[in-house]
């Protein structure tokens, strides 16, 4: 598919035009982009409901109350969970956490959970990355004399849920200076609200910072603000001191190098996701909380065998998708993707409509049957809001929840015929035409002779990169291959590239193999790339990640 590609506004310089781009204008404005520190950090207090779950966390804790933590099963729901819980820990014995069953119990607050509670004696639970729509289910909670803290950052439904605090940043009545908290985000705003409540330094919470990170990263929420603040000091946690259950992911998968929000995204998240995705989200949690480096080392391998097992169904289930949209000229033609099959497994749908929006760039929604009805996940494009849409179809579902980009939705599966047609008319009616052609930002239009080593270390310190603050993409023209062209992997087009007068660079452009002929004939084309730094043999050079190239005409 051809991608379109769009020019940030153009400033005097390259590196201030960067900061330009990011709302970064002024001295004191750059000083805390490229140097966060923890006073960074927003008064917890300033978020609607905060004093009340404050007061009924600190009863609980002093009258010896017993507290469950409830936590959604994916990497937010498990990260989150464990750092309330191993911190709550310090306070107080009477603890314990649960994390509702896939397939028994589906998303969010669950019946079966409270019932739980109830058994072991529970009378307060604290909700994390779920709950903010769960209005039948707290009011069932309230008649077991059930108290609940819901931390949760999705957008709430018309009415709020009768507990007793509902911290969401979302809320229409909530002035909480920054929206874009992860559900591990919020359990971390409660902890920092109850330490300061009792006079203790926020430092004490720097260690918790690397469960943080990896829930940033992996609900792909903006890296800007409060978030870029907690995973600067989250990545420098994961890469000194990581807890014993990542460091033994780590150790099992030969990690050794210096941590990105990148490899946060495709090496640790899906290995915690896949706990939840196979076997139960509880052993993620066990695996986060645990202080014993042999124990952590024998979950590691349960939860590496369960990523072993989610990567081969989600290939599978994504090449039968894949060929259900080749085979059907009338699927190829909308705006919309939305597949069932009853018989694909719940655990990796999330993912394959990721890959199908990725493939054929539209709204994606992919459905499989579970417990008698229709069940599934929705991928949206950039800037198409996918929660409005999914909202505009209500009359046909049972319950939905979400956000712009991603969301989840149950129906009856009668109904899913009835909903592929007004999803896609719903869509057709809302989708801008541009939004169906995946675009490529450029940051700056440079030449070769200024990438420099000195260019290349301030642009590190941009990082940690991710959405809100991407590694930066710049666009060259007039470059050609050097002579050295050749496909490697999986269809790459690994080259040296240079313009008249410029030293060679390495460069590697993934899936850009059938671009072999064009481009090793010395044939001029323009690239836009990421600059990176390539280690091989403890040598370091810089080498271009070319995102797409065109040739000149």
């Amino acid at each position: 598919m051809q991608k379109r590609w769009v020019l940030k506004p153009k400033g005097d310089a390259a590196l201030a035009n960067l900061l330009a781009q990011r709302g970064v204008n002024s001295y004191e404005e750059a000083k805390k982009f490229f140097r966060p520190v923890l006073n960074d950090l927003h008064d917890p207090f300033l978020m609607k409901d905060m004093d009340k779950a404050i007061v009924r966390l600190s009863e609980a804790i002093r009258t010896k109350e017993r507290i469950l933590i409830f936590g959604d099963y994916d990497v937010d729901g498990t990260t989150a969970v464990a750092l309330v819980y191993s911190q709550l820990q310090k306070f107080t014995d009477n603890i314990d956490f649960y994390i509702p069953d896939r397939y028994k119990e589906g998303y969010g607050i669950s019946k079966e959970g409270i019932d739980y509670a109830h058994e072991t004696g529970c009378n307060i639970i604290i909700a994390l990355d779920c709950g903010i729509k769960s209005v039948e289910k707290i009011a069932y909670a309230n008649s077991l004399g059930i108290d609940f803290i819901i931390c949760d950052h999705h957008t709430p439904g018309s009415s709020l849920p009768e507990a007793i605090a509902v911290l969401d940043p979302k809320r229409n009545d909530c002035k909480y200076p920054y929206k874009e908290l992860s559900g591990c985000g919020i359990g971390f705003k409660l902890l920092q609200a109850y330490y300061q409540s009792q006079n203790i330094s926020i430092e004490e919470l720097i260690p918790s910072l690397d469960l943080v990170v990896v829930s940033i990263a992996s609900d792909i929420v903006p890296i800007t603000g409060e978030n870029r603040v907690l995973a600067y000091y989250g990545l420098q946690q994961l890469n000194t001191y990581p807890r014993p259950g990542i460091k033994a992911l780590l150790d099992l998968n030969r990690i050794t190098k210096e941590l990105t929000i990148s490899d946060i995204v495709f090496i640790i998240g899906p290995r915690i996701n896949a706990a939840g995705r196979i076997s139960s989200g509880k052993e993620a949690v066990e695996l986060l909380i645990s202080e014993n480096p042999v124990d952590a080392s024998a979950q590691s391998i349960s939860i590496n065998d369960n990523n072993i097992e989610r990567r081969n169904l989600d290939l599978n289930i994504t090449d039968q998708a894949l060929s259900i949209i080749d085979g059907d000229v009338t699927l190829q033609t909308k705006k919309t993707t939305v597949l069932f099959n009853k018989d694909w497994h719940k655990g990796v749908i999330g993912i394959v409509a990721s890959r199908l929006t990725e493939k054929y760039y539209r709204p994606t929604v992919v459905l499989t049957e579970s417990n008698g009805m229709a069940t599934g996940s929705a991928r949206s494009v950039k800037n198409f809001d996918l929660y409005s849409a999914i909202e505009n179809c209500s009359d046909l579902l049972v319950q939905f929840g979400g956000h712009m980009y991603a969301a989840g939705l149950t129906l009856k599966v009668e109904n899913v015929p009835a909903f592929q047609q007004k999803f896609e008319e719903v869509v057709s009616a809302m989708i801008d035409e541009q939004m169906l052609q995946q675009e490529i930002e450029i940051d700056d239009e440079i030449n070769f002779n200024q990438i420099t080593p000195s260019f290349y270390n301030v642009l590190r310190q941009f990082a940690p990169f991710g959405p809100g603050n991407m590694m930066p993409v710049f666009k060259s023209e007039n470059v050609f291959d050097s002579g050295y062209a050749r496909i490697v992997g999986n269809n790459h087009l690994k080259m040296y590239v240079a313009q008249e007068d410029t030293p060679a660079y390495s460069a590697i452009a993934f899936g850009h193999g059938p671009q072999l002929m064009n481009i090793s004939r010395r044939n001029p084309f323009a690239a836009c790339y990421s600059i990176e730094e390539n280690v091989f043999n403890d040598k370091k050079t810089l080498q271009l990640n070319i995102k797409d190239l065109q040739l000149c005409r």
